[in-house]
């Protein structure tokens, strides 16, 4: 808990010493702008779709753990966090759909809100599972809440001609790291190194988000943005897979 601790204070530290980061107009431009079947963006707005089948997907799974006589989770509280994972996915899919409609500001907000609750709900869940229960527990509503006020935030301050990132963008990057903390500490199920996999996805997404224009030019088949909400809905995949394949391991279990 120090680590992880050590580590929030230091992106804090470390953002703070940056000056404020407004959101560039530029943004808001994306490469591949086609319609088709009259759909404006329609690449960057169907692209979500993944986003949307994984959460139901992942939501209706943990439903039925709750009945099930498969141990999944060595303590049934344990499923909260990832409930917040897959509904955070599935509403990111009509969120970022209906930013990509039409890009603003003002949408971005839909956009960036879910998945806020999937940052959040997955620091809660390697609390959970790698540190201490309770802690987790009691972490996660206060996890959502804060970052989720990263995005209020940025935008009220936008609306007053001063917009600025840097809270969000923090809320992001040690939602990562996290991701890498997680291999350090002892686990309770098998497959812990799915966590790596998990951090490399959703670094390639962001990759692929900024080498957008680029990647779009190639053939001018699909952009870099496609490819990010792809390479990142495929990340969520990759959690429900570990949830599905990872087996308890008792003897790591921590009860407080």
């Amino acid at each position: 808990m120090a680590l992880m601790l050590g580590v929030a204070l230091g992106i804090a530290v470390l953002m703070f010493r940056l000056p404020p980061i407004p959101q560039s107009p530029a943004y808001h431009h994306f490469s591949d702008q086609r319609a088709w079947f009259g759909i404006p963006n329609f690449l960057n707005v169907i692209s979500n779709l993944p986003f949307a089948i994984v959460g139901l997907i992942g939501v209706v799974f943990l439903c039925q753990t709750s009945n099930s006589p498969q141990q999944v989770f060595i303590d049934p509280r344990e499923r909260w966090p990832y409930l917040g994972v897959f509904i955070g996915l599935f509403l990111t899919a009509f969120g970022s759909a209906y930013y990509h409609l039409s890009p603003n500001n003002a949408r971005l907000v839909w956009d960036r809100m879910p998945m806020t609750i999937v940052f959040a709900s997955l620091v809660s869940a390697i609390v959970m599972e790698r540190l201490s229960l309770r802690r987790g527990l009691q972490l996660l509503p206060w996890l959502i809440a804060f970052s989720a006020a990263s995005v209020l935030q940025w935008y009220c301050d936008e609306l007053h001609g001063h917009g600025d990132l840097r809270v969000y963008a923090a809320v992001q990057a040690y939602s990562a790291l996290v991701l890498l903390l997680a291999l350090l500490l002892p686990a309770r199920y098998s497959r812990g190194s799915d966590a790596a996999v998990i951090f490399v996805l959703y670094a390639l997404a962001k990759i692929f988000e900024a080498a957008d224009q680029k990647i779009f030019s190639l053939g001018h088949i699909v952009s870099g943005h496609t490819l990010k909400h792809l390479f990142a809905a495929t990340a969520g995949y990759w959690i429900l897979r570990m949830l599905q394949l990872r087996e308890p391991c008792p003897e790591q279990f921590i009860a407080g």
